[in-house]
């Protein structure tokens, strides 16, 4: 009879314990109903304990989810892949296996990635992208509003706080909400890349309709990192480093990834809805318990500035930087 030891036995109870770990799913058509109080505490905790949660029953009807995975899988075929076959990773990466060295890149990510925002120019090729983009950013734009409003209500803020200090304090919609269609292709050697390194998002609430077949998004938890599983029209929320400003700490931004893979190509959209750049983000006066603890009050414009150098090195240097400023 073979005895299991200790170590052994604590290597298969973390094991367990990671099989078991899933990113929350929340049904957040429960708000309309009995169930709300339950939903509001459900998020509550999401954005406490993992700064990520799966939405199902969102608003946003499959129909439209579903022409945005036709439009933007069209796009990349159509007016991408080829340029990205040419890129730099993937010769940077055809180099390093052709010299047989085993050195991991970590200065690329093996991303294909373009951002959409109201003032830019859009791809104009690919049928119906422009239309079934415009029409999915502006039901998302909605669902943040509301997701804002839910964290007013479950931090105690006044109904609009969070949405009024990233417009800038005033009435006018300042606040930035681009999109970033990006896919991950396959890769042959994943285990010299990232898909895309370890970071915390620079801003307020994310929005991503990630691939429902093909993952690789992993999320830090208790020094684990757990797969968010793809599940089939779903909205993955997280919260940004300006929201665990505001709340001062209760809700945290996260340290998130994405591994390449061999097989499939992930599409991956993601939508900010961030500050200003002229607003002044600073945390809730009520939330602040200890006023020589509390985060810094800063301009988002200087954040942002710090962040572009720093987006993948811990979040607490950025906040110290603009906190001398």
């Amino acid at each position: 009879m073979h005895t299991l030891s200790l170590s052994h036995l604590l290597f298969c109870f973390v094991l367990f314990l990671l099989q078991i770990m899933e990113i929350p799913v929340i049904d957040f058509s429960k708000l309309n109903g009995e169930e709300r109080a339950k939903t509001l505490a459900e998020i509550a905790v999401a954005c406490e304990d993992w700064g990520f949660f799966q939405l199902v029953n969102h608003g946003i009807t499959e129909e439209v989810l579903e022409r945005v995975k036709k439009v933007c899988s069209e796009h990349y075929e159509l007016e991408r892949e080829d340029d990205f076959n040419n890129s730099k990773p993937v010769k940077t990466l055809n180099d390093l296996v052709e010299k047989n060295s085993a050195e991991k890149l970590e200065s690329l990510d093996w991303e294909d990635v373009f951002l959409l925002t109201d003032d830019n120019e859009w791809p104009s090729k690919t049928p119906g992208f422009k239309e079934t983009m415009a029409k999915y950013r502006s039901e998302l734009k909605k669902l943040a509003s509301k997701l804002m409003e839910i964290m007013d209500e479950n931090l105690g803020l006044p109904k609009g706080y969070i949405n009024k200090a990233f417009n800038g304090g005033g009435a006018a919609e300042n606040a930035f909400f681009g999109t970033k269609v990006s896919h991950y292709p396959p890769c042959p050697h994943p285990e010299l890349v990232n898909g895309l390194r370890a970071h915390t998002d620079a801003g307020g609430v994310i929005l991503l309709f990630q691939d429902d077949e093909v993952g690789g998004l992993q999320v830090l938890k208790d020094g684990q990192w757990i797969e968010v599983q793809p599940l089939a029209n779903a909205i993955v929320i997280n919260t940004g480093d300006q929201i665990e400003v505001v709340s001062h700490g209760k809700y945290k931004s996260v340290l998130h990834r994405v591994k390449a893979t061999v097989d499939g190509n992930r599409r991956s959209i993601a939508s900010f809805y961030n500050p200003s750049l002229k607003a002044t983000i600073a945390p809730a006066l009520h939330l602040i318990q200890n006023i020589n603890q509390a985060y810094p009050k800063f301009v988002f414009e200087d954040y942002m500035s710090v962040y572009a150098d720093q987006k993948f090195l811990p979040k607490e240097a950025r906040f110290q930087a603009v906190k001398a400023t």
